[in-house]
């Protein structure tokens, strides 16, 4: 399912705010290791805006090792598009997957963007039946002011980007998302952010309410610094993404590479 510079650094985060049709890394490679029981779902790695699916092969590795049946979900359209469309698309993406594993649920990990489209896809479309833990990475909850900055400085609304125009802070998109349980069906639900996200501001518009477990690493690990990207690469953000696969308690490796 997001400022600092001049106003062309802006529009392109903008651009890179959350970095997925259908395309898939669908063969996971060999395990290294067996996951536990609670596992046994396949994972599904959700990009985000302008994401290509080779960007997030380093989680899907790391899933991989643990002895996940890992896949990547690129946005239809490189997530520029309408979030509901790319969401349906999603739909599609996840029934697909069911069928080729056998699993009846399958587990989301979702950056940015890509957690918006996995929420609305968990509560406007029915994905709570198919879904057994969410996990979102640095996504823009309730919205993001770096949406907000590119009309503030005379860009239009969002240069014509209209999944920015729903990550605005007040969009409709976003006002219909959040009506309501934010967590809704027995989906068990983890928000992970970073105090040195610079395209998801403020930072704590990445949580979502109604009993999620919303984890700040730098509650645990102070001195920490993951930034809005690095949250699909850090070894500290994996092991908190590792647990709430096994529904354990948030434990941070703050050593991880």
């Amino acid at each position: 399912m997001l400022l600092r510079k001049t106003a062309l650094v802006v529009s392109v985060a903008v651009a890179a705010l959350i970095a997925s049709a259908g395309t898939a890394n669908a063969a996971p490679a060999p395990a290294a290791a067996a996951p536990t029981a609670a596992a046994a779902n396949p994972v599904i790695v959700v990009g985000g805006l302008s994401g290509v699916a080779v960007a997030y092969e380093p989680i899907a590795a790391r899933l991989r090792a643990d002895g996940y049946r890992a896949f990547i979900y690129q946005l239809p359209g490189l997530g520029l598009g309408d979030i509901p469309t790319s969401a349906r698309a999603f739909a599609t993406y996840v029934d697909q997957v069911r069928a080729s594993t056998g699993a009846s649920t399958v587990d989301v990990v979702a950056h940015s963007e890509g957690g918006l489209v996995s929420r609305y896809y968990l509560k406007r479309l029915g994905g709570t039946a198919t879904v057994g833990r969410y996990v979102s990475l640095g996504t823009p909850q309730y919205g993001t002011y770096v949406a907000n900055i590119v009309a503030f400085l005379g860009l239009g609304s969002c240069a014509g980007i209209v999944a920015c125009q729903q990550m605005t802070i007040g969009s409709a998109f976003l006002a219909d998302l959040n009506s309501g349980d934010d967590t809704p069906g027995a989906v068990r639900y983890t928000t992970i952010r970073t105090l040195q996200d610079e395209l998801v501001r403020p930072t704590g518009n990445a949580v979502v309410n109604d009993g999620a477990t919303n984890v700040l690493i730098q509650s645990y690990c102070p001195l920490r610094v993951v930034g809005h990207l690095g949250l699909v690469l850090d070894g500290t953000a994996y092991t908190i993404v590792r647990g709430a696969l096994v529904d354990g308690p948030v434990r941070p490796n703050c050593l991880a590479l």
